[in-house]
């Protein structure tokens, strides 16, 4: 784990999520996002970004964006995509998936 690229990945993570004004990031030690009782985006530890989609989208994102689920603390996060480190500077592309997976799990049942 780099703490550098996790601070790095941090930083551009909250810059994502501040501009996306219908929801914000929470969390100090694990940064992420929820809503309507259900997390959608997390960073973990490593500084990895994962987030949340349907699976018929995970399973379109997996194929076009060449990734695979997202783990945090050595768990299989099921519904949560890898974010590739590459993509981390296309702020429009994750300024999308952050609002469509927003959308996502406003559909869900509240918990």
């Amino acid at each position: 784990m780099s703490k550098e690229k996790r601070e790095k990945n941090l930083k551009i993570y909250d810059e994502l999520v501040a501009q996306c004004p219908r929801f914000e990031r929470k969390g100090k030690a694990m940064p992420h996002t929820s809503a309507n009782g259900h997390m959608f985006s997390l960073l973990n530890k490593a500084g990895d970004l994962g987030i949340r989609f349907s699976k018929d989208r995970q399973d379109q994102y997996f194929e076009k964006l060449n990734t695979t689920l997202f783990r945090s603390y050595n768990a299989v996060m099921r519904g949560y995509i890898l974010i590739p480190e590459e993509m981390l500077n296309d702020h429009q592309q994750l300024i999308a998936l952050l609002n469509e997976s927003f959308d996502y799990v406003m559909s869900l049942e509240p918990k």
